[in-house]
């Protein structure tokens, strides 16, 4: 008898919502995952492009059409809510399908000929490698909202956003290496074995319990699942329309687009800038910028949400923008002090660890501001935003170039951060919850907390 309560014991641990460590490493282990392609398609092949003097403008062509996907993630993630195999779980089906068109559309990219002299094809390949990165993306943060309590959201935040910083330096360093020892035909399917171990991970782990493993195993859905279940376009929308006229939800969604349009830029502007500018390698590049980013999710896994759950959301977001802005003035008036590698790691170090604490910070904002109803489609929402005004950001870089030297680009940026500041003042947790607290029962829908 003790032997049996002992394996059900060990059964209910590997649920997601039975089990706190496993619902860390879960999504520790798929934002590693969404990391893992970004580091490829956003950073190695910009800097593999500019080591072979594309022009910025082709650079920025590049990654503001591979970004356009992230934008369309608002669309998908009412799909995801309306329609799922709810035996498998509510978002848990569509991990394993974004993981699935993640593998095949990365062997997809290999087959592209002369990618260099085709940018167009380059371009379609990297498109579908980001509509599939959005669809698992969507489900991830669905999934997250719903078996992740409140009190262990920002914890949960700071190990996901640090690990997809992981995911993106590792696959740098090692997708840059690839490229130019096997070319890049032979390289990019090679890394798309890696990543399909990434989908083992939302195969083996169930949501709740009594749910199927498979299609073909034994499960049903869950009470929970059941209860939120959205089946209505209507009550989706309904519910939606309401939350984000709300003054909190408007200034966040401002906010998020204009630091989407920063990280945009700066992800854009550092290969060409130091490549092109600097005299860098494509190696060079990816080696600091995988170093970096590896301390910078290191240090967001263990202490952005901490510090958040510490100081609170708009404290923290205020104080890593106003360091945001310092450090864009510093590089934009020290050009002298380009030439020593120390001050450039040191410039593309501090600001990529601002970057991660940002996004932790903001992750966090934009989760308690979510109604549960519909809490997946809004969050989406503000990250479609976000990505929105990343892949406006990208396209810019090209022509700020044409136009601006890097000293006067550097500190036309600062804009950006210091609208973002003035913006995230506006919002306010007590007035928006008191809101959505009065409207609550005029949503037909039924909802059971966690």
């Amino acid at each position: 008898m003790k032997l049996i309560k002992g394996e059900n014991n060990f059964k209910k641990n590997l649920f997601l919502s039975e089990n706190s460590f496993l619902r860390y490493l879960n999504f520790s282990i798929l934002y590693l995952a969404q990391g893992a392609p970004e580091g490829i398609t956003f950073y190695a092949i910009p800097a593999w492009l500019a080591m072979n003097n594309k022009t910025p403008m082709e650079i920025a062509s590049y990654v503001a059409v591979i970004g356009i996907p992230w934008s369309f993630k608002i669309l998908i993630a009412p799909l995801m809510d309306r329609f799922t195999f709810l035996s498998m779980g509510r978002k848990r089906p569509w991990v394993i399908f974004g993981q699935l068109g993640l593998i095949i559309s990365f062997l997809a990219i290999g087959l592209v000929q002369d990618p260099l002299n085709n940018l167009d094809s380059l371009m379609i390949a990297g498109f579908f490698i980001s509509f599939f990165g959005a669809f698992q993306d969507v489900a991830t943060d669905g999934m997250a909202i719903e078996v992740v309590p409140e009190n262990e959201q920002a914890r949960a935040n700071g190990l996901m956003w640090g690990s997809k910083t992981i995911g993106v330096s590792l696959t740098l360093v090692a997708g840059t290496a690839l490229i130019n020892a096997l070319g890049f035909s032979i390289a990019i399917p090679f890394l798309s074995i890696a990543f399909a171990f990434f989908i083992l991970v939302p195969i083996c782990f169930r949501e709740r319990p009594g749910e199927k493993l498979m299609p073909w195993t034994k499960g049903k859905p869950s009470e929970y699942a059941k209860t939120i279940q959205l089946d209505s376009w209507k009550k989706i929308f309904k519910g939606l329309l309401k939350v984000i006229i709300l003054p909190s939800s408007i200034f966040i969604s401002i906010a998020i687009c204009f630091n989407g349009m920063l990280n945009g830029v700066i992800d854009t502007l550092l290969p060409i800038y130091t490549i092109q500018e600097l005299g860098w390698t494509n190696t060079s590049f990816s080696q600091v910028y995988s170093t970096t980013t590896l301390i910078s999710g290191l240090f967001g896994m263990f202490a952005g949400g901490a510090l958040v759950d510490f100081f609170g959301e708009k404290r923290m977001l205020s104080i890593y923008l106003i360091l945001t802005i310092a450090i864009l003035f510093i590089i934009g008036l020290s050009s002298s002090l380009w030439g020593f590698n120390s001050f450039i790691f040191g410039f593309i170090l501090i600001s990529t660890l601002l970057g991660t604490f940002i996004s932790i910070a903001f992750f966090a904002t934009a989760m308690r501001l979510c109604y549960k109803t519909v809490a997946a489609t809004q969050f989406t929402l503000y990250m479609a935003i976000s990505n929105s005004g990343r892949a406006y950001g990208s396209g810019l870089v090209g022509t700020l170039k044409e136009i601006f030297s890097w000293e006067q680009i550097f500190m036309l940026i600062t804009i950006s951060p210091l609208i973002t500041i003035l913006i995230i003042q506006f919002i306010n947790f007590v007035k928006h919850k008191n809101k959505l607290d009065k409207f609550k029962t005029s949503i037909s829908l039924k909802i059971k907390t966690i």
